[in-house]
Order: structure tokens, then C-alpha cells, then sequence
């Protein structure tokens, strides 16, 4: 219980103080929401337009940093975080909704394929060492991690695009059509996700599979791992139930990690496919000096990777029996 206890002051600690620095970074950046608002009308706004726009976006000038700072926690409560300048006069939480879902369908689906398929394949690499397998896979998702996301994604625009024709390079769906709930659409979806989709997965397995391979090996000279083959149990059983339960334990706080960071999106790879995701709207957001969407979206990374932590941190009690004999 005083683990746990523990783990949620952390929770709360962390959150306030990113809550804080989310608050204090963008006032110490040049210019402001209300300055990136002139340069888009070329000053051209007179005292009174001047001042609705600065009550638009919540700017009191004549407030204390104190009361501006306790309006600002006020507004976070009540899931108020202002207007895009960007896309004025759209909520910022709008903004975010409409690519948040683009991102977790991408980014997130393709994180939990890699680790599964990785951790897979690093414990039947791990299990079958020094052979045929290990000589072939280790080697190959060694240079495959090493490979940039957008240079792959070139490769793979410039072939299955531009030669052949076969699949669609850029955006999340056919631009000439409407997004509406129907087969059609989903499909239109899924063809434009395969590029951006296939080339995450191919640059991000091989270090889930290196990582599980290493973990595994030296989980396999474990004394209970000797007695399990001793015992005369199925290898499967041996793989999975006792070693592959034990390696996968480290790798659990990277994936949590990794799935935290899904919401922050991929940069590059949305750069490269022009695809509609939060990692595209962050670029636009700091290009357009948009300081609400930036602290909204910089909030929402924060809050996400704190959640992951500590949904890693129950996973590894629940596989974890020496854990909760601590605990």
C-alpha cells in the first residue's frame, strides 16, 4: 500500500510541476499568441480589436503572474485551453481532436505491433542462439535500427508510389473524398496507412527483438530455468512460462514509454507521408508561434507518459511475484 502511495504523490508531483513549466516556458519564449496575431494581420488592428483578441486568448496584461497562473490551473480543470492562433477562432481542444485520432490509430497500433512481434521473435532467436536463426535475424534487425524513419520512407513512397503506383503516398485518405462511417472510407484509411505504417514497424522491431534476445539469454541460465528443463516440461512451456515471463519484465517500461510517447506522434514519419497526426500539428504549431496549442499539446505528452509509468509499473507487479513479496 505504501508503494502504491508512493507512486501516486510521484504522479502528482510530476504533473504539477509539468503543469508549472508548461506555464512558465511560453512566457519566457519571445512574442506571445497576441504578437503572432499581429504579424498574421501585418499590425494592421486597431486598440479595440487588439483588446478582444487578448481577451480571446485569455491575456490579462495588467494581471499578476500569480493570478494569471491560478487562472490558468482554473481553466486546465475545466478543460480550457483557449484558441488555436493557428486556426483562430477554433478551440485548441478541437484542434487536438481532430489529429489525436489519426495518431493513435497509426502510432499506437504500430508500437504494440513491433514490441509483440519483437518480443516473439527475440525469444524464439534467444531460444534457438548460436544457430541458423540467430545469425540470419540478429544481424539484419541490427542495420534495420539503425535506419532513419523518413529515409525508409522515401524508399518505399519512390517505390510503391511513384514506380509502380501501388499504394497511396501522402495523407490519411483520399483528399477528393468526405470522411464518413462507412466501408469505403476505412478502407481508404487503411491503404493510405500501410506505407507510414510498414516502415515504423520495419525500423522500430529490431530493437524490441535485440533487446528480448539479450534479456532472454541470460534469463535461460537461471537456476529455476535448469530445473524447468529438468522437470522434463515442453520447451513451449519453458520459453514462455519461466523465461520469456522473467526477460519481458525490463522491456515492460520501455514499451510503457513508447506508448506514452504515441500521442506526441511521429514527426518525420507524418513530415514525410503528409499524414494528418499530432507530430505534424506540433511543427505547425511552433512555425505558428500558436503558444496555447503548443501548451496544450506539451500537457497532454506529459500526462500520457505519466499514465504509461504507472500502468507499467502495475503489469510489472501483476508478472512480478518477487514484487509483490516486497510489497
Amino acid at each position: 500500500m505504501s508503494v502504491v502511495l508512493g507512486r501516486l504523490q510521484f504522479f502528482v508531483i510530476t504533473l504539477w510541476a509539468a503543469l508549472t513549466l508548461n506555464f512558465i516556458l511560453p512566457r519566457m519564449m519571445p512574442g506571445s499568441p497576441m504578437t503572432a496575431m499581429m504579424a498574421r494581420f501585418k499590425g494592421r488592428l486597431s486598440p479595440q480589436t487588439v483588446q478582444a483578441y487578448q481577451a480571446a486568448f485569455g491575456i490579462h496584461p495588467r494581471d499578476s503572474i500569480f493570478t494569471q497562473y491560478l487562472t490558468y490551473l482554473d481553466n486546465l480543470a475545466h478543460g480550457q485551453f483557449g484558441l488555436s492562433v493557428g486556426f483562430f477562432p477554433e478551440p485548441v481542444i478541437n484542434v487536438v481532436m481532430q489529429a489525436l485520432p489519426w495518431t493513435l490509430a497509426l502510432a499506437g497500433v504500430t508500437t504494440v505491433i513491433s514490441f509483440v512481434l519483437g518480443t516473439l521473435i527475440g525469444m524464439v532467436v534467444a531460444w534457438r542462439r548460436a544457430g541458423a536463426v540467430d545469425s540470419l535475424v540478429t544481424p539484419l534487425f541490427v542495420v534495420l535500427s539503425a535506419v532513419p524513419y523518413f529515409w525508409l520512407g522515401l524508399l518505399a513512397i519512390y517505390f510503391f508510389s511513384v514506380i509502380h503506383n501501388w499504394l497511396p503516398a501522402r495523407f490519411g485518405y483520399g483528399i477528393t473524398s468526405s470522411l464518413t462511417l462507412s466501408w469505403a472510407t476505412i478502407g481508404q484509411i487503411l491503404t493510405h496507412a500501410i506505407l507510414p505504417a510498414g516502415t515504423i514497424i520495419i525500423t522500430s522491431i529490431g530493437g524490441w527483438i535485440l533487446t528480448m534476445r539479450n534479456n532472454m539469454v541470460g534469463t535461460l541460465s537461471e537456476d529455476y530455468v535448469q530445473m524447468a528443463r529438468a522437470k522434463g516440461l515442453r520447451p513451449w512451456r519453458i520459453m514462455f512460462h519461466y523465461a520469456g515471463r522473467n526477460a519481458i519484465l525490463p522491456n515492460l517500461a520501455g514499451f510503457a514509454m513508447s506508448l506514452g510517447f504515441v500521442v506526441s506522434g511521429l514527426l518525420l514519419t507524418e513530415i514525410v507521408f503528409n499524414y494528418p497526426g499530432v507530430g505534424f500539428l506540433f511543427l505547425q504549431a511552433v512555425e505558428n508561434q500558436d503558444y496555447p496549442l503548443m501548451q496544450a499539446l506539451f500537457l497532454m505528452v506529459t500526462l500520457a507518459v505519466l499514465v504509461a509509468i504507472l500502468a507499467a509499473d502495475a503489469a510489472n507487479a501483476l508478472l512480478d511475484p518477487r514484487t509483490r513479496a516486497k510489497r
